[in-house]
């Protein structure tokens, strides 16, 4: 797929810009909750994804005293990729920095590039997102886009760290879900994902005209194909899905995150303890999407 020459990179990072300025000694950043689309452009094509963002999951980074760097609380980044991956952003950090997760590392949920991020920004990284997913591909052989401000409307190529595509806007919509199964980490040289070359037209037509039942639909054929294909046939959540009345649902195509799509204010009072009942952990919920 030819990438849209009519997005510019620097849109982004304006965006970015324009964000309030945190703490300098504290940084937080939003991770994801598996992914709406992944698979492979083509047989031979490169692996690209859509992220589902997820505000109520979070890394945050502590930076406190010390002459020397070194690293903290939960165990995501080791010092010697950290010192690396800020000198190739051409920074450095004293002190100590702690990471404190609500995801766990290996759930589908960006823990890692999470904790990239925020040591960039820890050290005063100002330049433009696209640079700073570059240099966290560099690092881990792959990356998240949540450097960007709306992941979810960037058709991402999370091997190449770049976006092959700009996406029209979500509608609103609901996700209650959690974390089932053994833990995943991603694996860069793993490129053992379905075609999905055929779903991308239908999500922007559906995106476009707001029809979340079909972006739905879309997410489930997605997380389907993949979880046949990597043989996990007996994952209960499409069977959840139909049971509960979602529109759809959506995987960590590597994780265990899973998750049930549903229109706003319509997610059932017991779909928290069916979730439970078949093995799900760590209920979240969250809304997603709208314009």
């Amino acid at each position: 797929m030819a990438r849209d020459e009519g997005i510019d990179q620097r849109d982004a990072g304006a965006l970015a810009r324009r964000r309030p300025a945190a703490d300098p000694e504290v940084q937080r950043v939003a991770g994801h909750f598996g992914e709406l689309l992944q698979g492979r452009i083509g047989a031979d094509g490169p692996v690209a994804l859509i992220s589902l963002p997820c505000p109520v999951l979070s890394l945050r980074a502590h930076l406190g005293g010390g002459a020397e760097f070194e690293l903290g609380g939960e165990k995501i980044l080791t010092l010697e990729q950290a010192q690396a991956f800020l000198r190739s952003l051409g920074l450095s950090l004293h002190g100590r920095v702690d990471f404190h997760t609500d995801m766990p590392v290996g759930g589908g949920a960006g823990a890692s590039t999470a904790a990239l991020v925020a040591l960039a920004r820890l050290a005063g990284y100002q330049g433009e997102p696209q640079a700073l997913a570059e240099a966290c591909v560099a690092s881990e052989g792959a990356s998240d886009p949540l450097m960007f401000p709306q992941p979810e409307r960037l058709f991402w190529a999370s091997r190449k760290g770049q976006f092959l595509a700009q996406l029209p806007p979500l509608p609103r919509f609901e996700v209650i879900g959690g974390f089932y199964g053994s833990m995943q980490r991603t694996d860069a040289g793993d490129s053992n994902f379905p075609d999905i070359s055929d779903l991308l037209p239908v999500w922007t037509k559906a995106a476009e005209a707001g029809d979340l039942p079909t972006l739905a639909q879309l997410s489930s054929r997605s997380a389907q194909r993949t979880l046949v294909l990597r043989g996990a046939p007996t994952d209960p959540t499409q069977a959840l899905a139909q049971e509960l009345g979602a529109l759809g649902h959506v995987i960590a195509h590597t994780g265990a995150a899973r998750g049930l799509i549903f229109a706003p204010d319509t997610v059932p009072a017991h779909a928290e303890s069916a979730l439970r009942d078949a093995g799900f952990r760590q209920i979240l919920r969250f809304q997603a999407g709208g314009r």
